[in-house]
C-alpha cells in the first residue's frame, strides 16, 4: 500500500503489509519515525528478506512494515523534515508541515492494527530501553485497557531497562510552560503548551483503541542497535504467535523507572554542570545546571537525568527526571 502528499517534488509514503490465511493479530512495525534513526529500517529490511526468501512464514494474523516512516527527514538524513513527526501527531484537515501528511497517511494506518512496535535510537550512549504507556485508567488524558498485554510484550523485546510516565509528565510540564508563555509566543511555542504536543505514534495508538511500544535500540551509531531492533521484530512476531518459533523469554533481570517531572531550558545561557547521559543516577541535591542568571538547577530527589538536551531551545524541554518503580 502506498500514498503520496499533496506535494509532488516530496517522497512517497511506502508500508509493505503480510497476511496469512489464518486470522490473528494485526501488527504494525515502524522504522525510521526520525529520519536519522535507521536501526529499526535495517532491522525490518532484514526480516523482510527472510519472508522473502521463505526462512520465515506468517502463521495467522497479518503484519504491517513501514521501513521510513518519515521519507522527507530520511531523505536529508536527519531528525525531521519540517518538524518532529513524534509530537502533534494527530490527522488534520489543514496541513502546514509534511510531517502533517505524514500524520494524514499514518494515523488512519495505525488505526488498522492492534499492535505497534516503534523502533528508535539515540543520540548519546547507553543500553537499549523501551518506553512503556500508563497502567489501565478511564482518565481523560491518556485512557487505557490494554497495560497487561503491553507490559507482557515489553518484556519479551529482549531488553532489560523499562520506563514509563511520559504523557502524564509532559502534559504537567505543558501547565508550567503555559504560565511562563506571553502574549507574542511563536507558533511552536504555542505548540509547546498544547499537552496534544507530546502525542507521538504510540499515544496515538492507544488513542485508537490498540497498544504500543517504542524500542530505542542504542545510539544511532552503535552497530549493534540493528540487531537490537531485529531481535524485537522476531520476538514480538513469536509472542504474538504470528510464526513458528519459540515463545522469547521473559527479561530475567528488570529495571524500571517512571518519568516525574519535565525541566525545560529558559535561556540559551542556561547550562549543564557537565556532559549528562540518560540514566545517570543523581542524588538529592546534585548540582544538575545553572540558570542564566546563575541560580543552580539541582536535583530535588534521588533518581536519574532522563533526555538531557544541552541545545534545546529556550521554552523546550532540557531534561526530565526519573525514579525507580515497582510496576513490572
Amino acid at each position: 500500500m502506498s500514498n503520496s502528499p499533496s506535494n509532488p517534488s516530496r517522497p512517497n509514503f511506502k508500508a509493505v503489509q503480510l497476511a496469512s490465511i489464518q486470522s490473528g493479530p494485526r501488527l504494525l512495525v515502524l522504522g525510521a519515525v526520525h529520519g536519522n534513526e535507521v536501526c529499526g529500517t535495517i532491522g525490518i529490511q532484514r526480516v523482510l528478506a527472510e519472508f522473502d526468501s521463505g526462512e520465515l512464514a506468517l502463521t495467522r494474523g497479518s503484519v504491517t512494515f513501514v521501513p521510513v516512516t518519515n521519507p522527507l527527514a530520511y531523505q536529508l538524513a536527519q531528525r525531521s523534515g519540517d518538524r518532529n513527526l513524534n509530537r502533534n501527531l494527530t490527522p488534520t484537515s489543514e496541513p502546514r508541515e509534511f510531517e502533517d501528511h505524514i500524520a494524514n497517511w499514518l494515523c488512519p494506518l495505525m488505526a488498522q492494527h492492534e499492535v505497534l512496535l516503534d523502533l528508535h535510537s539515540f543520540q548519546g550512549q547507553g543500553q537499549a530501553f523501551v518506553m512503556v504507556g500508563p497502567q489501565d485508567n478511564p482518565g481523560p488524558l491518556e485512557p487505557f485497557a490494554h497495560a497487561a498485554e503491553e507490559v507482557a510484550l515489553a518484556l519479551r523485546l529482549g531488553v532489560n531497562r523499562f520506563v514509563d510516565g511520559w504523557l502524564g509528565t509532559y502534559a504537567r510540564g505543558v501547565e508550567a510552560r503555559r504560565a511562563r508563555m506571553g502574549a507574542d509566543s511563536s507558533r511552536q511555542a504555542l505548540l509547546n503548551t498544547d499537552a496534544r504536543y507530546g502525542v507521538g505514534t504510540t499515544e496515538y495508538m492507544r488513542s485508537v483503541g490498540g497498544y504500543a511500544l517504542t524500542l530505542e535500540c542504542g545510539n544511532h551509531a552503535d552497530i549493534q542497535a540493528p540487531e537490537v531492533a531485529y531481535r524485537a521484530i522476531r520476538n514480538t512476531l513469536a509472542h504474538l504467535e504470528m510464526i513458528a518459533a519459540a515463545a522469547p523469554e521473559r527479561a530475567r533481570t528488570i529495571e524500571a523507572l517512571s518519568i516525574y517531572e519535565v525541566i525545560d531550558r529558559a535561556h540559551t545561557d542556561d547550562q549543564f554542570a557537565r556532559s549528562w547521559a540518560s540514566f545517570d543516577p543523581l542524588v538529592r541535591g546534585d548540582r544538575i545546571g545553572t540558570r542564566a542568571d546563575g541560580t543552580p538547577v539541582l536535583a530535588p530527589d534521588d533518581g536519574y537525568i532522563l533526555f538531557p538536551a544541552a541545545l534545546a531551545a529556550p521554552g523546550q524541554e532540557w531534561f526530565y527526571l526519573a525514579k525507580a518503580n515497582t510496576r513490572l
